[in-house]
């Protein structure tokens, strides 16, 4: 009987396909050079969390990386330099302390089953960052998508971005920044899809208070 970890692959392939796959690998490639670059020394060991087909790992610049994802059918995607896990991430046993730069969880922490899961894997990530490394999250904002969240079978978790910020400060994190409205809630949304405007998008912030719909936070270990 396939449980729901083995039924993933199945629902991605529904949710995308093919030629959407696509648009959304080229989009990531865009905001990793223009954006999250930025916060990611060329360096630095990273480990990304439920990394899904690899748009960030693969594209974002540094000296090693780590991936964490459950849908075996993903594991084509990621590029050879990636070291692909297939395991929980409430347990990051094949890191050891303090031995990442940073760490990247995107549109992750919904898909956790209970409030307990969440917790145990930002306590995962804290054990396996250095001192002052950093932890980048971005995810759907329930302020902004309390209708749409629901529409994905797999969310559980509705989290806002000041739920997030405040679990991250009682576990250990400070707050670098705190952005409620970020990208627009899916690659399907009205998100521009040509090059020059999704640059423009990601350089004038005045626009993500218009189309965001997904929080970003980023955090530093104390």
């Amino acid at each position: 009987m396939d449980t729901f970890d083995n039924i993933l692959g199945k629902l991605y392939q529904v949710r995308f396909n093919k030629d959407e796959l696509a648009v959304r690998n080229h989009l990531w490639e865009i905001f990793c050079q223009d954006f999250f670059q930025q916060f990611i020394g060329k360096d630095d060991v990273v480990l990304d969390v439920g990394a899904g087909y690899g748009e960030f790992i693969n594209h974002i610049k540094c000296r090693q990386k780590f991936a964490v994802e459950l849908n075996e059918e993903s594991r084509q995607f990621f590029d050879p330099d990636v070291k692909l896990f297939n395991s929980h991430a409430c347990d990051l046993n094949f890191l050891k302390d303090g031995s990442v730069d940073a760490v990247f969880m995107s549109n992750f922490s919904e898909h956790l089953l209970d409030k307990k899961e969440v917790v145990k894997t930002l306590l995962e990530a804290l054990r396996v960052l250095k001192p002052k490394g950093r932890i980048i999250l971005m995810g759907p904002n329930i302020r902004y998508v309390y209708k749409e969240y629901w529409d994905f079978f797999d969310h559980f978790i509705p989290l806002s971005h000041k739920a997030l910020a405040e679990l991250l400060q009682a576990i250990g994190f400070k707050i670098e920044r705190a952005i409620p409205k970020f990208l627009p809630f899916t690659t399907k949304s009205r998100i521009p899809k040509n090059d020059f405007a999704v640059r423009m998008y990601l350089r004038f912030p005045f626009i993500w208070k218009i189309m965001g719909r997904q929080m970003l936070i980023v955090a530093s270990k104390i």
